[in-house]
């Protein structure tokens, strides 16, 4: 089958879609899929492109900061002729919802992957667009957890399907290799990863450190780099933190497996968190996770079993102080985390879902020949 994946976002830039946009695309290639990639962003500047074994398609337009509106797809769905269009949006992606009514005009199959949580602002936009796609047929709506998925559902109003397809991971590359670590002393080592951005409160992380703090003795490392960096050093000084918080900056997997094999926990704050990569890989690793139950992590960490979920600042703030006193149930949610797999989020599942929504959007059986 011929599969086009468009995304605003894309490598070298780094975050959660563009990483899942590249998984995606490279489990359907190895699968035997004839794939592309189109996307409005820029690839590195002055140097080789990165190794790929599909072709990416930059439709960029020159625009202040390097925002991805990119060209119309048009043209490119001509030449790639694909049978099926998967495109994947965040809560802002121009780029993204031209490409799904230019699909839909050509009558391709269009799979749209929601990998944010909608806010009202983002809720009101999309209503009148998905108004006009349900006239037509061929369009079906997936999200990458169930909170991300309900405020797709109240803006779709039943209009189109709308299913839940988790964004994919290596279980090997990140599963804990030996057996559990028997609890130790010194202070508790929270880990958290992600990009350094307002929208994944890097600001209340630190806050939530500095109040267990208080109360427990922690140390503290933060994988990451963003505009909210500097910020955040500020923030550490001020509340004289530099010396137990450490910023590592970016690092490439290996980087962060090694991190996370030293972690006790690791800390989600952000209360919009739409999936959670970071936190889904902590996991396998054996790390009791603490985050948000609102989020997408509450798909695969339920309260009690595989970290702690709290609905406020002082609840995560709690869970820490709870983790941090009681060894025993870090040590016995670390030895479930490392015994168990969220058999969802393999590749052949999601490959196995996202099939059936091409089918789904194709209105026919994709027969085994288109899938050649």
């Amino acid at each position: 089958m011929r599969i086009l994946h468009v995304s605003d976002s894309y490598l070298p830039r780094l975050g959660g879609i563009e990483v899942q946009v590249d998984g995606i695309a490279r489990a359907q290639r190895a699968a035997g899929h004839d794939v592309a990639v189109a996307t409005a962003t820029p690839g590195h500047a002055g140097g080789p492109p990165p190794s790929s074994p599909y072709p990416v398609d930059r439709l960029v337009l020159p625009m202040p900061w390097e925002l991805p509106v990119g060209r119309s797809v048009g043209a490119l769905l001509t030449h790639r002729k694909p049978d099926v269009l998967h495109v994947h949006a965040g809560a802002a992606s121009p780029f993204a919802w031209r490409a799904v009514g230019r699909g839909l005009d050509v009558g391709l199959p269009v799979v749209l992957t929601v990998h944010s949580l909608w806010g009202p602002l983002s809720r009101t936009a999309y209503r009148a667009l998905f108004t006009s796609w349900s006239r037509r047929h061929g369009l079906v709506v997936t999200a990458v957890s169930e909170a991300a998925a309900y405020p797709v559902r109240r803006v779709v109003d039943g209009r189109v399907p709308v299913r839940v397809v988790s964004n994919g991971v290596d279980l090997e590359r990140w599963h804990a290799s030996g057996g559990p670590v028997p609890p130790g002393g010194g202070p508790m080592h929270v880990v958290a990863v992600g990009r350094l951005a307002p929208r994944k409160e890097p600001i209340t992380l630190l806050r939530v450190l500095r109040d267990v703090a208080a109360a427990v003795p922690i140390r503290a490392t933060i994988v990451g780099e963003g505009p909210a960096r500097a910020r955040m050093e500020r923030f550490l000084r001020r509340h004289g933190m530099e010396t137990w918080v450490r910023l590592t900056g970016r690092l490439d997997q290996p980087g962060v497996r090694e991190v996370l094999a030293g972690a006790d926990v690791f800390l989600a704050p952000a209360a919009r968190e739409s999936f959670g990569l970071a936190a889904l890989e902590a996991r396998l690793a054996g790390v009791p996770v603490v985050a948000q139950a609102g989020s997408g992590v509450a798909d695969f960490v339920r309260s009690g079993r595989e970290g702690l979920l709290g609905r406020t600042y002082a609840d995560l703030s709690a869970a820490l102080v709870t983790l941090a006193r009681d060894p025993s149930l870090r040590h016995r949610m670390a030895a479930h985390n490392r015994a168990t797999e969220p058999l969802r989020v393999t590749w052949p599942r999601v490959l196995e879902e996202f099939a059936d929504c091409y089918e789904q959007a194709a209105g026919v059986p994709l027969t085994p020949a288109r899938w050649a």
